[in-house]
């Protein structure tokens, strides 16, 4: 499926061979039409190809809400204390932790779902579903959802069928929201990076601090203080994995202090030290978050501006 048959397609990426022979990926991006402006990161698919059955064990970061359908095999998923297995429609919501997770041989859409996204389609407050992940089809923010899975975790069925299955099914559930104007406020100001301070990002808001954290556990899942957190780290996490071969104190945001505050703040957001971290294969996920940079602009959903578009270029390997 590519630009000629969707005019919402990114090129897709070649497949990569990982760490090991016996495994490859192959992701694609591709945009949400424009009537959904702000809503979503990307609707986006995986080929996970594991040989003689096997599985490979990654870790996701901290990240927006996300629906994901599996054809082929299921993940084991744990984030905090919710652990998911043997579902095909995987429903998660905001994060600040990792999600472990373990995958055969499969092919997934994946839905990200930002703040506006969350106000126009999702039932209850993203604070209630921080860092929990369920089996979509019975959870009851997710379960409206449910009605993509027969088409997404059908591997057989065209891809180009599949992102129209989305489409339609996200024009009948979107809803208005009255929150809009705030929400975009919000997330720009967050995404800038520009304010370290939650009286400066209420201000920058336009709005008073408890109108911006009501906002924001509402919509976001975390408080404003957290969530200027989670954005100083991922903007590290991210530029650490995106330079292969790079020190920490190389990636290492300019507003933390020292590394001890960052060691801090890293072993809070992925349950363990930098250099645990690092000494981890990534099987799936740095191959998906090169390919993303490249090809959709940002290498993480958390970085993801609220009033983007379609990366100026495709790329491909």
């Amino acid at each position: 499926m590519g630009k000629e048959g969707n005019p919402n397609a990114l090129e897709g990426q070649p497949a990569t061979e990982l760490s090991g022979p016996r495994h490859s990926v192959r992701s694609e991006f591709l945009a949400a039409p424009s009537q959904f402006d702000g809503c979503f990161t990307t609707f986006y698919h995986m080929e996970l190809d594991v040989a003689d059955g096997g599985s490979v064990t990654d870790y996701l970061q901290p990240e927006w809400g996300n629906l994901r359908f599996f054809g082929g095999a299921t993940p084991t998923s744990k984030i905090g204390n919710a652990t998911i297995s043997n579902a095909r429609f995987n429903a998660t919501g905001p994060s600040s932790l990792p999600l472990k997770f373990s995958l055969g041989a499969s092919r997934m859409w994946g839905i990200g779902i930002l703040p506006l996204g969350w106000a126009r389609f999702i039932d209850g407050h993203a604070s209630d579903l921080a860092n929990t992940a369920h089996d979509g089809s019975t959870h009851p923010a997710f379960a409206r959802f449910d009605c993509l899975s027969d088409v997404l975790c059908d591997p057989m069925l065209d891809k180009e069928a599949q992102f129209d299955a989305i489409v339609d099914a996200m024009e009948r559930m979107m809803r208005p929201s009255r929150d809009d104007a705030k929400i975009k406020k919000v997330h720009a100001a967050l995404v800038s990076g520009e304010h370290v301070g939650v009286g400066d990002l209420a201000d920058a808001c336009a709005m008073s601090i408890r109108t911006l954290e009501r906002v924001c556990h509402r919509y976001f899942g975390f408080t404003p203080k957290r969530l200027m957190r989670r954005q100083r780290f991922m903007r590290s996490l991210t530029s650490f994995m995106l330079h292969r071969g790079s020190r920490w104190t190389e990636a290492m945001d300019e507003e933390y202090h020292d590394q001890a505050q960052f060691t801090r703040e890293f072993t809070e957001f992925m349950t363990m030290t930098p250099s645990a971290y690092a000494a981890l294969d990534h099987p799936i996920l740095s191959s998906f978050m090169e390919a993303r940079a490249r090809i959709w602009g940002s290498a993480a959903q958390t970085l993801d501006r609220p009033d983007r578009g379609p990366a100026a270029e495709s790329a491909e390997d």
